[in-house]
């Protein structure tokens, strides 16, 4: 996990498209903190040109003319361990996140092309991806309701809402400001749903990915 990012984020863009590919590095290159060093559209030039330590994030589109994006991104994951990987896909296929490799399955994040996102969501996305966190759709997010029976069905409605906007990528500061609640209040929320998940909260475990893909796993569309 690359959690020590000194100086810009270096940030590749994956994207056949060239009109969006063009949009995409022009937005995050005009970010404070963020640098595109890498622009392309195949599975075949996104390998030659991203040797391990070359970025800290690499934005993939899931299709590509030439490959998968998901496995550029194990295979680019699995070449520089601490490398985030942020999927762009036309398809409302979060889904997709829970069957990436155990060795490779933390620091991913995942945004939809046709939901709301907007620009804020991908620099928070990107930023996220580059300290290893899980960001999931906020749009989509919104369109799921826990399943019946499910660990995250038995959350109370607070500890939902504050796990929904984990998986956003917020930090607790902005869990807190986002729903008019104190930090130490999030925090306790926080812990009450890791319990009732079962999930590990050693940091070295990222019990807030695992919260995150949790949450994937155990909801469905409303």
């Amino acid at each position: 996990m690359n959690t020590a990012v000194t100086g810009p984020v270096r940030v590749a863009v994956v994207e056949d498209q060239p009109l969006f590919r063009s949009m995409l590095e022009r937005m995050l290159d005009d970010t404070d903190g963020l640098h595109v060093v890498v622009a392309t559209g195949s599975v075949t030039e996104a390998t030659r040109l991203l040797p391990p330590g070359a970025v800290d994030v690499v934005v993939l589109d899931v299709d590509l003319p030439d490959g998968n994006g998901i496995a550029l991104g194990v295979t680019l994951r699995r070449r520089q361990p601490g490398l985030g990987v942020l999927l762009l896909s036309a398809h409302d296929a979060m889904d997709l996140l829970l069957d990436l490799p155990p060795d490779v399955a933390a620091g991913w994040g995942y945004l939809s092309k046709t939901s709301s996102t907007s620009e804020e969501v991908l620099v928070s996305a990107v930023r996220a991806a580059a300290v290893g966190e899980t960001v999931l759709d906020p749009a989509l997010l919104a369109r799921m309701a826990p399943r019946a029976g499910s660990a995250v069905s038995r959350l109370t409605d607070r500890q939902y809402e504050v796990l929904r906007l984990l998986a956003e990528g917020l930090s607790n500061a902005g869990i807190g400001a986002r729903l008019g609640i104190t930090e130490k209040s999030v925090q306790n929320h926080v812990n009450a749903l890791y319990a009732t998940l079962g999930i590990d909260t050693d940091p070295s475990r990222n019990p807030r990915v695992s919260a995150a893909l949790r949450l994937l796993a155990e909801t469905g569309p409303a």
